[in-house]
């Protein structure tokens, strides 16, 4: 069993697909553990991306990312980092393939609906930074 973490983003809360996307989540074989909705403060989202502080994008994201209500949630099931990257689709929504979260609830690659970790090892960060009682 593997967990991972999950953020809907501001974009796909504040348009209402959060329920959706849970419901996608479920269907695909994943269990979500834990999930609350918060909106983060400056110093949070810099803290959880703080990888990319100092990149070009690192302020817009930032902007984006305390624009609105967020839900964080932690997936788990066989294989998860990996089944949930897959159900995500491609970053940029345009080269998502259809069916996938980004494809169907995403606009932009900059406001691309959903976060998933990408590694076991910032799997255990990212859960550990929303959920440090897990």
């Amino acid at each position: 069993m593997q967990s991972t973490l999950s953020i809907i983003k501001p974009d796909a809360v504040k348009k209402g697909y959060a329920e959706d996307i849970c419901s996608r989540i479920k269907n695909s074989g994943l269990n979500i553990v834990v999930k609350k909705e918060l909106l983060l403060t400056r110093d949070q989202a810099e803290g959880f991306y703080v990888e990319h502080k100092g990149k070009p994008f690192f302020e817009a994201l930032i902007e984006f990312m305390t624009s609105g209500p967020v839900q964080v949630q932690i997936l788990e099931g066989l294989d998860a980092i990996s089944k949930y990257r897959s159900l995500m689709g491609n970053t940029n929504p345009k080269k998502a393939e259809p069916g996938t979260l980004r494809h169907d609830f995403a606009e932009a690659i900059d406001a691309n609906a959903v976060h998933g970790s990408d590694s076991l090892e910032s799997a255990a960060r990212e859960v550990a930074y929303f959920f440090p009682e897990h």
